[in-house]
């Protein structure tokens, strides 16, 4: 197909496609004449894949190429390609020692098996349950556990979901789903926890909800 065509396949503008060219986020098409190539399916997903990852996900050019180089260039295993994707879309926190050290005996008290884990996915718990703390509101050890079961148990299902790597092309499909997965899931997490708290509230506390009386 011809950049035009390839442009309406994909939903994405020529002249973006042009950039994504020029930047080597797109791999070339083969070459029919002097100012012409011919594009293919793979153009098509490989576009597609930019899109989610830079539109709907927001993430920079940096972080996109370095998600798209580990597609073109793929880790042994499935393990090292979720720790590219989550360095890739996580922003950096550095935690102090202490905090790191009392997110560790909170989650191996649980059960949690951190020796394969990113030093940069402790920090950013770390980082996120200091603040927690410093809010001044008393969080029961009860409710930090039900967080912890609730990750372990959603972060479980996902995993399980992952492609196989066991070709190049599962091995784009893999690294797709995980890295658009970690960002775009994240948001739906977010809201559905929100509407599952309004739920729960109106069910437990709004006297409009109380069964009719006989």
């Amino acid at each position: 197909m011809r950049m035009s065509e390839l442009s309406r396949a994909a939903g994405v503008p020529v002249p973006t496609i042009k950039f994504y060219l020029r930047e080597g986020l797109l791999p070339a098409g083969e070459r029919t004449g002097a100012t012409q190539a011919e594009y293919d399916e793979e153009h098509v997903a490989r576009l597609r894949l930019i899109r989610a990852l830079g539109t709907h996900a927001g993430l920079s050019l940096a972080a996109t190429r370095e998600i798209l180089s580990a597609v073109d260039d793929p880790p042994e295993s499935t393990h090292d390609l979720l720790g590219i994707a989550h360095r890739a879309v996580s922003p950096p926190a550095d935690a102090a020692a202490e905090d790191q050290a009392a997110v560790r005996a909170l989650l191996e008290a649980d059960g949690w098996d951190l020796a394969a884990v990113d030093t940069a996915a402790i920090d950013a718990v770390a980082v996120a349950y200091r603040q927690l703390q410093e809010s001044g509101v008393a969080f029961p050890d009860a409710l930090i556990g039900t967080y912890l079961d609730a990750a372990r148990t959603i972060a479980q299902a996902e995993v399980a979901h992952v492609p196989s790597t066991s070709t190049s092309t599962s091995t784009a499909d893999a690294i797709a789903y995980v890295a658009v997965g970690v960002v775009l899931a994240e948001p739906l997490l977010v809201t559905l926890r929100r509407l599952a708290q309004q739920v729960e509230s109106s069910r437990r506390f709004d006297a409009r909800q109380a069964p009719a009386s006989d």
